[in-house]
This record gives structure tokens, sequence and C-alpha cells, in this order.
């Protein structure tokens, strides 16, 4: 990932043009490379698991085989029209109908949510309507369906694709100036001795981040400037996904006002987000303290220990792609890099603050990187130690081509989810579902319901594609168990996110490679956090239905 050699060198010298140096930070600032006295190395030996690439294709034709299996149906589904203030409402057979946009419409088709919520546009996406399910003739997919999904699915995603381009850009420009590697330095002489204060920081913001605004894919954006500084400060590529995806996670996981969680599922569910609120804030806290407690635990374990690391096998690549190599030629921290890591480091809480204020999405958020890029670069050819034109075009295009990887990994996931609607067998599952809760008692029912939402979150990983999809569905169950509808919404999410730590239909996948970290490393270090949330929010769920039960 974006490597640079510091100081004026120029891009052109380096070997590949983001440094890769194979060379790790000197004794001052890391010791994450040596092995204590004594000990011989250790390497830990497991279950192979194939490259994201590899799991995602074959994932891809189960997706196809499994339409030849599973029955075909499909629920109508309901969208609204701004243009013309009207209702579409298309079969399960695909035809097409215009209906008035009114209270009366939606309880005459049985949709309980308030017309505010399509007309404000809190609800944007088409959602099933309960009781619709129909069983279709089978449409299975074919051989020929497994490339073209891939590139369809790539395809939808290229407005995160180009968002994770220019970022990359970005951080190539800034590496090319040295201000990366000289303000590394400075930072880690001032945190020596107190290292985890800037994991438990980190952290932290990543758990705001996510049950605040949802803080997903966006945080891609971290992994280049937290990956240098935690190798420099002994930890290990554990701990850069631990301190931002996992930690992200557990924030969306106990998503308290995120609006792409818990807002538009309580919306689709016919309730207000503000129904639980305070038990998703406790929830959210509590997560908090595990997941953080989870990463001291580790990181004072693989100080002692470095060959204790999970990923020690692998350690060696990942400090020779992300480490800042021989600092004994880092140029000085002087004026003009500071400012430009100023200006580097202002896009992340602009971005935040445009997702939760202003409603960003990717192509907005891309638009304000590259802004900053230009500002870097009209920064960096001027002054002492200034780059020419050529360097910093190369400069920018080295670091977008650097996450290409990265970005097709997101969009192969998403071609999985292409075949499994056009094969028409999504509905069925989320039909079989609320057919298996029917009859249940209340703290059975909801256990249930938070496993259903598991698996459904390996079929359908976007939280408010699921929650548009099955909330007008599974809300109403609620109703015939004589419990609140916002435990539904609970167990919505707490069920979909516990199985997104481990989907590789997901973002897990992306992110793992980013770091060049092996699926298997990654299973051992988190499945502990997905049981806690199985285990804590299914406590939580059953003492909601206790309490508020009828």
């Amino acid at each position: 990932m974006s490597e640079q050699t510091p100081g004026e060198q120029s891009v052109a010298d380096d070997e590949t043009p983001l440094g890769n140096s194979a060379s790790v930070s000197t004794a001052e600032v890391s010791d994450a490379d040596q092995q204590p006295a004594g000990k011989p190395k250790r390497k830990h030996h497991g279950l192979h698991v194939p490259t994201a690439f590899t799991i995602l294709f074959v994932l891809t034709i189960v997706a196809v085989l499994a339409t030849w299996f599973v029955p075909a149906g499909q629920y109508a589904k309901l969208a609204y029209n701004a243009e013309d203030s009207n209702f579409s409402v298309t079969t399960p057979k695909g035809d097409v109908s215009t209906v008035p946009a009114t209270q009366e419409q939606l309880d005459k088709l049985g949709v309980q949510i308030g017309l505010n919520q399509f007309t404000s546009g809190a609800i944007t996406k088409p959602i099933s309507i309960p009781g619709t399910y129909e069983s279709l003739d089978a449409n299975p997919m074919g051989a020929a369906d497994i490339p073209n999904a891939m590139v369809r699915g790539t395809i939808e995603a290229v407005d995160i694709m180009v968002f994770i381009f220019v970022l990359g850009g970005l951080i190539g420009v800034v590496r090319a100036t040295g201000a990366f590697e000289s303000g590394l330095i400075a930072l880690t002489k001032k945190t020596k001795g107190h290292e985890f204060v800037l994991v438990f920081a980190m952290s932290l913001f990543m758990v705001l981040g996510g049950t605040l605004c949802g803080l997903e894919e966006e945080a891609v954006a971290f992994y280049p400037i937290m990956c240098p500084i935690f190798i420099a400060m002994g930890y290990d590529a554990i701990i850069s996904v631990g301190a931002i995806f996992l930690a992200g996670s557990m924030g969306t996981t106990m998503s308290t006002i995120n609006p792409f969680s818990v807002v538009i599922a309580s919306n689709a569910a016919g309730t207000s987000f503000t129904e639980g609120l305070w038990w998703r804030v406790a929830g959210c806290i509590v997560g908090a303290i595990v997941v953080i407690g989870y990463l001291y635990w580790y990181a004072k374990k693989i100080k002692a220990d470095p060959s204790a690391s999970y990923t020690w096998e692998d350690h060696e690549e990942f400090e020779a792609t992300w480490s800042m190599g021989d600092n004994s030629s880092v140029a000085p921290f002087n004026i003009k890099r500071k400012i430009i890591l100023f200006l580097f480091f202002l896009g992340f809480p602009i971005m935040v603050w445009g997702v939760m204020a202003k409603g960003w999405y990717f192509p907005t958020m891309a638009a304000m990187f590259l802004t900053i890029a230009v500002a870097v670069m009209i920064l960096a050819a001027t002054g002492d130690g200034r780059l020419n034109e050529k360097q910093l075009v190369d400069a920018f295009s080295d670091g977008a081509s650097s996450l290409v990887a990265v970005s097709l990994i997101i969009g192969l996931a998403r071609g999985i989810n292409l075949v499994l609607n056009e094969g028409l067998i999504s509905d069925t599952m989320l039909h079989s579902a609320s057919q298996l809760v029917q009859g249940m008692n209340g703290p059975v029912f909801i256990i249930v319901m938070l496993f259903i939402f598991f698996l459904l979150g390996f079929v359908v990983p976007s939280s408010s594609g699921l929650a548009v999809l099955s909330m007008p569905i599974m809300a109403p169950l609620a109703d015939s168990v004589g419990i609140p509808r916002w435990i539904i919404v609970c167990a919505y999410q707490w069920g979909q996110y516990a199985m997104l730590y481990l989907a590789p239909t997901g973002l897990v996948m992306a992110t793992l490679q980013m770091l060049n970290m092996k699926y298997s490393h990654w299973l051992r270090f988190v499945w502990p956090m997905v049981v806690f949330v199985l285990v804590f929010g299914g406590g939580m769920l059953v003492a909601q239905t206790l309490i508020y039960g009828a």
C-alpha cells in the first residue's frame, strides 16, 4: 500500500512507486520485529484458507448452484416515486401498477409504516409488502452468470471504488512529500511507553463513528495512516484491523442513531428509532469496553512476546509493505510538512461531519479528498524540497493503483447478492424465516429471530438493504407475540452485525485484502467477539421481551 521514501527523494527512484521497503523502523521506535531472547521463532499452523478473490469466486459458484435447488419466490415490492408523488407496486411476477401515495393506501396494502417516512426520503429503497409472497418458476443461474455477476457487481460498486482510488492517490502524494515519515517519528517519540493510548483513541473514535453514522466502508481510509504508526509502536496487523474494523463494527452493531442501520430499520418497522434507544446506548458502552479490553489484552500479549502474534508468520511481509523503512534518512518535520499532514487529517473529521450532518455519499467524499490532494500538490510543488509535476502525478497514480485489489473485492462481493436476487431465492429465505418463528413464545421467538438475522446477514450484508427487505415482514410478527417492534430492530442489528464480523460477502474481505491478512488468522482473533455479540445481545433481547412483553 502507499509507501514512499522520505524527504526530497524522487518518487521514481523507488523500486516500486510506493516504496515497499523491506526494512523496518529503527529500534528507537519499533521492537515489533525483535524476537525475544531465548525463544524460538513461533509459527502458527492451522487450516489454510484461500485468498479473498478465491473465496468470493467459490461463493459466487455456490450461489449459482443454490438457484438450482432453493425454490424461487418473491414478495411484491412497494416504491415511492417522488416525481409524481405516487407509489409503484411491482408484483412477484413483475407487473407494475401505480397507486396513490396515501396513508390509506399503505394501510390497505398492510404496510404499517407512516407515509411521512416515504415522502421525507427516510425510506428510498423498495420495500417488501407483507403477505404477498408467491412461489415462482425457478430461474436458475448458469455458468455464464458467474463472471457476469462479478463484473456487474463491480460496476455497482463504482462509487466506492472511485472513493478508494482518490484516497489512495492522496496518500501517495502525501507520502511523496515525506510528511508521513517525519510526522510518525515525532509521534512515536512522544508516545513511547504509552503506545496503547493511540490504539485506545483510534478504537473509541471508530466505535463512536460506527454507532452515530455507520462508519464502515469509509474506514478503509484509516489503514494507510494507522498501520505504519502501529508497526512503529511494536504492534501487528491484528491490532490495525482490530482498532479500525473491529471497533467500528462494534459501534455499528450497537448503533444508537446510525441512519443507515437503526433509523432506516425503525422506519421500515413502523416504529421510531428513539424507542429502545437507552438499551442500545447501554449496549454500545458495554461493547466499547469489551472490544477495547480485548485489544488491550492482545496488545499486551504481543508486546511481551511478538511471536505470539496471530499473524507472526506473515509479519515480515506486513511490515515490509507498511513500515516507513530506515528512519535515518527521514526529512525534518518542518512547517510545510506539518501543514500537509494537517490538510490530510482535516479530511477525516470533514468526512464524518458530511456523512452525519449533510448525508454525503461516496462521490461527494471522493471530491472532497481530491480537493485536498490538489491543495497538497500545490504546496508540495513550492519551497524547499519541492516536487515537480511529474513526480506528484506519478505519486497520485501509484497511490491509487495500490488499492485496485481492495476495490475489486468490494465489487466481487456484491456479485454474490446479484446472483441470489436474480435467481429469486433471497425472498424465499426471508419467507421461510418468517414462517419458522410463527407460534413461538416471546423469549424463544426473539432468540430465533436473532439467529435468523445472523444468517440473513450473510445473504444480504447491506444494513439498509436488509432493513427495507426484512422489517416490513418481520416487524409485524412482534405483534403476534405481544412485544414492541423496536425489539425486532435490536435483533436485526445484533444478529446481522455479528455475521458481518465474519461474512466474506461483507466488508471484511476487502479489509483483509488491504492488509494481506489470511482469513484464518482473522477468524482466530475475532470469534470471541462474535460469541460476545450473540450471547450479550441475546441476553438483552430476552430481558427486553420479559420486561415489555404482553
